[in-house]
């Protein structure tokens, strides 16, 4: 389903979302996160700008360069009405949105079962503590 340029660029645009993490401490977006947002937004049905802004909580000046980069790469298209511009999620902008949302859901997968790991080997160390007589 997907090319080798469409998968490397699912992994340059991941790398870019968790460069602009680890690079803020701050609770803001990435842009991997705001590139989803929109995707997101766009699932549903074409949307004007200020529409976009109003769902996905960003300026519409950001968001103006949001939408270049995904128009740029096939994401998004601009479907020009009579007074206003629409903007429309591709097919495959529809693909990469499922596969970043595949990776976030396998990811929470993943960091669960870290969890649960650390978990089972914390309790046999508990289970031992708890079997030494204690002195009163």
């Amino acid at each position: 389903m997907f090319s080798a340029q469409d998968h490397q660029f699912i992994i340059d645009l991941s790398q870019t979302g968790q460069h602009e993490r680890n690079r803020c401490s701050k609770v803001r977006r990435s842009k991997l996160e705001t590139y989803e947002a929109i995707l997101e937004a766009l699932m549903k049905r074409p949307l004007a700008i200020d529409r976009i802004a109003y769902e996905t909580d960003i300026a519409v000046s950001i968001l103006n360069q949001r939408l270049g980069f995904l128009a740029e790469n096939g994401l998004v298209e601009e479907r020009l009405m009579p007074k206003k511009t629409l903007y429309a999620i591709t097919e495959r902008g529809v693909a990469v949105f499922k596969t970043l949302n595949f990776n976030k859901y396998f990811e929470k997968v993943s960091n669960a079962l870290s969890a649960i790991d650390d978990a089972m080997h914390t309790l046999p160390l508990l289970s031992k503590d708890n079997d030494e007589p204690r002195e009163e």
